[in-house]
């Protein structure tokens, strides 16, 4: 990309090659999400469709009377 542009390779020498640096790094996390999200790809599973919930998750709302807080 940048051949023949010795600021870009004075830059390489001191600080490394950062755009192929990050490049790996992309790569890699990419790999392990896609790892991560295989279980929801699996067949049982379809964008869009209700999935039954577990209980305590989602939000809940728990009254609670004005005054003081039992202990």
């Amino acid at each position: 990309m940048f051949q023949d542009s010795p600021i870009y390779d004075r830059l390489i020498a001191e600080c490394g090659d950062v755009p192929a640096q990050v490049r790996r790094e992309a790569e890699r996390v990419s790999r392990e999400l896609e790892l991560v999200m295989r279980p929801l790809q699996s067949p049982g599973y379809a964008p869009g469709l209700d999935r039954p919930q577990s209980p305590g998750n989602g939000w809940q709302r728990t009254a609670l009377l004005p005054g003081p807080r039992p202990h």
